[in-house]
């Protein structure tokens, strides 16, 4: 089992973000982190379906999110979070691909590993194994214990895929399908892309001026007037497919 439990977006501005995003997507916070202060970060969490959107933004100069920040021009995506069923086994393969670790994480059941973006470039690539993955509303640790009366499904309802962009989609690709064991497809538009089990983490070139990085998400669009008038009255809307929010692009399935 390979899911894309969780992605993460980095914001200069948390309030703003989460305005938006409720707005656009008629989504509802479920939990905030009181422990990441410690790293200097605020974040927010928020169900769609039973995955979860979070956006954290920085509290002080000289984190890492605000170098991130810094370094692609602005709000934007951050990190790709995966749930896996043997967080042993995984921690062993990307040892074996002298992947190195910026965290390892948590005891038990629940574990996780954070991987170097030097080694796997494109986002912060995050592996867990957590308890109960086989419940009705899964547990999910970052989300603190009671995420499901959050959860809003008459707007959007799925994060179908991840969309990264990056100067050899080719080549990121294999780098990530080697560090998830999954191999690697041709989209029907002809990008690399690489199937979980939940979703389609998609690799494409450049195209703005953000440079490398976690720049797209597919989500499925329950009511799709709703997210477009939303969209237009906050500035977001790009077209009848495509909204941008946090730096990033939504598009509408």
């Amino acid at each position: 089992m390979l899911r894309m439990r969780q992605i993460c977006l980095v914001a200069r501005d948390l309030d703003a973000a989460q305005a938006d995003l409720t707005t656009v997507f008629g989504l509802e916070v479920c939990y905030r982190d009181p422990n990441i202060g410690r790293l200097g970060l605020r974040n927010i969490l928020m169900p769609v379906g039973d995955n979860f959107l979070e956006v954290v933004a920085p509290m002080r100069e000289g984190t890492t999110a605000e170098r991130y920040l810094d370094r692609r021009g602005g709000d934007g995506g951050y990190m790709v979070i995966t749930q896996c069923d043997d967080i042993a086994a995984a921690r062993e393969r990307v040892a074996a691909l002298s992947v190195r670790l910026v965290a390892d994480m948590g005891q038990g059941e629940d574990q996780g590993i954070q991987l170097h973006p030097k080694d796997v470039p494109g986002a912060i690539v995050e592996l867990r194994q957590n308890h109960g993955a086989d419940d009705a509303d899964p547990p999910w640790d970052p989300a603190g214990s009671d995420w499901a009366p959050a959860r809003r499904l008459d707007v959007v309802s799925a994060m179908l895929a991840a969309e990264i962009q990056t100067g050899d989609p080719p080549a990121l690709a294999a780098r990530w399908g080697d560090v998830f064991d999954r191999p690697v497809s041709t989209s029907d538009a002809g990008h690399p892309q690489i199937a979980l089990d939940d979703a389609t983490l998609r690799f494409v070139p450049i195209a703005d001026d953000r440079l490398e990085g976690l720049g797209g998400l597919d989500i499925q669009t329950v009511d799709r007037a709703r997210v477009l008038e939303a969209a237009e009255s906050r500035g977001c809307r790009i077209s009848d497919d495509l909204v941008l929010v946090c730096g990033m692009r939504f598009r509408l399935v």
